[in-house]
């Protein structure tokens, strides 16, 4: 019988340097810090109503195997409006960890590097009634100006 899974409720990613993690995901994502100790935190979305969104346990200096391994590729992080997903862009881009924007139709995103090269994905999805009218998935690039244009102020968190 399969798992009636509903959500991803956290994810936990091994770092080389706790500290500078923090620091990276506090300022990248307006979290905060809900419990400390040594090697490890726990943070939660200063927007979200979850105990703790990410976990970060300290493991040492990181090693970088030859092409891709096994393992995490990205991380999703949903915005509520296409207005925070451009904001959401011009902090990664200051942080320097902004590495790439599509669109995949029902859904638009930038891409990210953490301090340890960990990519992570924020994203936007389309009102639910827009979906059918998308059709599959895509992969296109974005155009920021026209987004705003078309979707700014709509929210779409609540739908899920």
């Amino acid at each position: 019988m399969a798992i009636p899974a509903v959500r991803l409720n956290h994810a936990v990613l091994y770092v080389s340097d706790v500290e500078r993690s923090k620091a990276f995901w506090t300022n990248a994502l307006a979290m905060d810090v809900v419990a400390e100790m040594p090697g490890a935190v726990f943070l939660k979305l200063s927007n979200g109503a979850n105990d703790h969104d990410l976990g970060l346990f300290q493991v040492g200096p990181a090693t970088t195997p030859p092409g891709r391994a096994p393992g995490l590729y990205h991380l999703a992080w949903q915005v509520n409006t296409i207005d925070e997903l451009v904001q959401a862009r011009a902090t990664l881009e200051a942080l320097g960890a902004l590495v790439g924007q599509s669109s995949h139709g029902t859904t638009k995103s930038v891409y990210a590097k953490d301090p340890d090269g960990i990519e992570f994905e924020v994203m936007w999805m389309l009102p639910q009634s827009e979906w059918a009218k998308v059709g599959g998935v895509t992969v296109e690039p974005i155009d920021f100006d026209a987004e705003l244009e078309r979707w700014s102020g709509v929210q779409t968190a609540a739908e899920l």
